[in-house]
């Protein structure tokens, strides 16, 4: 009987991970819309892009993208969605090496979910809005982008080229015969 005590103790003194110390998921959209409302910690997905920011304090400061370009880049054949939608993140010097480059025009960035706390206007920082990062996984490597030719706007600029020169050489020239 006094085993089970002991085990019972023991047990109930060894903290157990709940699901909810990690923060709601939250997209990059909802927590810039109910930015106030939200505290605390938050898990939110997207994009790395940008530059980064290494601050030598410790810290490097990126853009977090969590719009639809993140999931599928135009140059990959991605809708026209509207603007880019993103978010500060202060990521922990060593999580940097396991991210890979910043997305940019022609580049992927890395698809990441991060887990930190999400400091709305924080006084700290001249009030400045950013999650600051606790744990980041990649989803995502990403790398380069590759941007395939339209030919339609190739054949119609190749059209105008054409009719220019024949309108250059006079209105005559179909007349001769």
């Amino acid at each position: 009987m006094k085993r089970l005590a002991v085990l019972a103790l023991v047990l109930l003194a060894v903290p157990v991970p709940v699901a909810a110390q990690e923060g709601p998921r939250v997209t990059v959209s909802e927590l810039l819309a109910r930015a106030a409302e939200i505290t605390g910690r938050v898990v939110v997905e997207g994009e790395l892009i940008g530059d980064y920011g290494l601050r030598g304090n410790g810290y490097m400061w990126t853009q977090l993208n969590g719009d639809s370009y993140a999931y599928e880049p135009l140059l990959e054949g991605g809708a026209l969605t509207g603007g880019n939608v993103g978010v500060a993140v202060r990521i922990p010097e060593e999580f940097v090496d396991k991210l890979g480059g910043p997305g940019g025009y022609r580049v992927r960035g890395p698809l990441v979910r991060v887990t930190g706390q999400w400091e709305y206007h924080d006084p700290d920082r001249n009030g400045e809005s950013y999650i600051d990062v606790l744990s980041i996984d990649v989803l995502n490597p990403g790398g380069p982008l590759s941007e395939q030719p339209n030919y339609w706007v190739l054949v119609a600029g190749l059209v105008l080229v054409v009719g220019s020169v024949f309108l250059r050489r006079g209105t005559g020239w179909w007349r001769r015969g």
